[in-house]
């Protein structure tokens, strides 16, 4: 299965988001992450700096393909490169993603934030490889950020092309994932509510299952 094809199978978008995860733990987590079949995960380390992100991604990626799961860069192109990343993940300020295409490859998963149906239109106009649609919820991966609500995520699906992978994202948890699901959504990242359970494997084996990922 190559990184399209792996990325199409994907209900579940994890991150091991530093916010949440002490260093020390960042390889048992990990591990408890992909011991449930997760298959894309991204590494967001916001207020690191890039040479820290770089070891801390090297760190990941063998584990990432030891259990076949998809490895995302979270800002930094240069990073996926130089570790030999599947691919990177841009917010709306984070470049022109055609440029990011032409140092990674036409085979390279890019992914951008998106916060609007304008937004998500446009992203995929660019030809990202997938989109993250949010926050939906408030959330304290994102502090500051106003939540979006759930009214879009239809409308979103329609308009864009068939099978394009939207994951929702912002503050889903076990309380709100099935008022996403109900939208017609079938692809959600969660952040702290999984970095924080205390049965992270047995959650994402359940998460997989309820998403038609198993």
């Amino acid at each position: 299965m190559n990184r399209k094809e792996c990325l199409s199978s994907c209900r579940l978008y994890g991150i091991v988001d530093m916010g949440y995860t002490a260093e020390h733990q960042l390889l048992p987590v990990t591990e408890k992450l992909l011991a449930g079949g997760l298959r894309i995960l991204q590494l967001r380390a916001k207020n690191h700096n890039p040479e820290h992100i770089e070891n801390m991604g090297r760190q990941l990626a063998p584990l990432c393909r030891k259990y076949g799961c998809l490895f995302i860069i979270n800002d930094y192109p240069e990073i996926a490169l130089n570790i030999g990343a599947d691919g990177v993940h841009l917010g709306q300020d984070d470049g022109d993603l055609a440029s990011v295409r032409g140092l990674l490859g036409k085979d390279a998963v890019i992914g951008r934030s998106t916060h609007s149906p304008e937004q998500a239109l446009g992203a995929c106009g660019e030809q990202a490889d997938y989109i993250g649609f949010g926050p939906l919820f408030p959330t304290g991966t994102k502090p500051g950020r106003q939540a979006i609500g759930l009214e879009d995520i239809a409308s979103v699906q329609q308009q864009l092309p068939e099978n394009f992978p939207v994951f929702c994202i912002g503050g889903i948890n076990g309380n709100t994932l099935l008022s996403v699901l109900e939208t017609g959504a079938n692809r959600v990242v969660i952040v702290s509510w999984l970095l924080t359970h205390p049965d992270i494997t047995g959650t994402v084996r359940t998460l997989r299952k309820e998403l038609g990922e198993a």
